[in-house]
């Protein structure tokens, strides 16, 4: 594998020095940066394939931070947070984050977290070598490599994380896609029964696709076991759904 470079932007001196050290014995190029205003120059300039993001920042938050990111910036934002609050990580995953881990970190399970962000990044790593690149559904046009979502002829901004869980569902259109399954797939890890986020990705992406958040029609959640794309839905533009 390439070196991967990523910044790290953490106020926390301590714990920057015990993370620098790990990953780059781990053969990742570390860059730190203890400001949130700093850091989206030095993002921005640098272009690094991952930015290792905590939630609290002297200067500008996290949040803000990857809200300035996201519209220059395609590379990966795993955010490091020590909050526990859902509403923080919904909020993250909303604004782009692909990823989050929670304080105390452990750095086996920080370099886990980040080799699957980087191996998903890759189009090669397409989980359906043996299927057509491209996806159309109706009004509904997905390309894999491209990461590009087309709805009614015009583009929808996704981010890596919402585009993974539509590609996975419309690879299984009219299946139920277990939560285990695109949990697995999309963060390289088991589903607990907790892990909601598939769940705030799902809510996302109905939203930015025209879906009904009350009565969904394209993405329907099955209670207790998934979610179903439903292909024919497509067929209709978003105004008389």
């Amino acid at each position: 594998m390439d070196t991967i470079q990523t910044v790290l932007v953490e106020d926390d001196r301590k714990l920057a020095g015990i993370l620098n050290e790990y990953l780059t014995a781990q053969g990742i190029d570390i860059v730190c940066v203890t400001d949130g205003r700093e850091a989206v120059d030095v993002i921005l300039t640098r272009q690094p394939h991952l930015v290792l993001l905590d939630l609290m920042l002297p200067g500008m938050d996290g949040l803000s931070v990857c809200r300035a990111l996201r519209p220059r910036y395609t590379g990966r934002i795993l955010f490091l947070t020590a909050s526990d609050d859902d509403m923080d990580q919904v909020a993250a995953l909303e604004l782009g984050a692909d990823d989050f881990v929670v304080k105390p970190i452990q750095p086996r399970v920080l370099l886990a977290r980040i080799r699957m962000l980087i191996r998903r990044q890759k189009p090669t790593d397409n989980q359906f070598p043996d299927q057509p690149d491209v996806r159309q559904y109706g009004h509904l046009t997905l390309h894999g490599s491209r990461r590009q979502c087309l709805l009614d002829g015009e583009s929808v901004v996704l981010s890596d994380g919402e585009f993974e869980v539509l590609w996975l569902l419309a690879n299984h259109p009219d299946e139920v896609v277990t939560r285990e399954f695109l949990v697995r797939q999309t963060r390289g890890i088991d589903y607990d029964g907790l892990d909601r986020t598939v769940d705030n990705k799902i809510a996302s992406l109905r939203r930015k696709l025209g879906d009904s958040a009350h009565l969904p029609r394209r993405i329907i959640t099955v209670r207790g076991k998934g979610y179903l794309f439903v292909p024919d839905t497509w067929n209709q533009p978003r105004e008389y759904l």
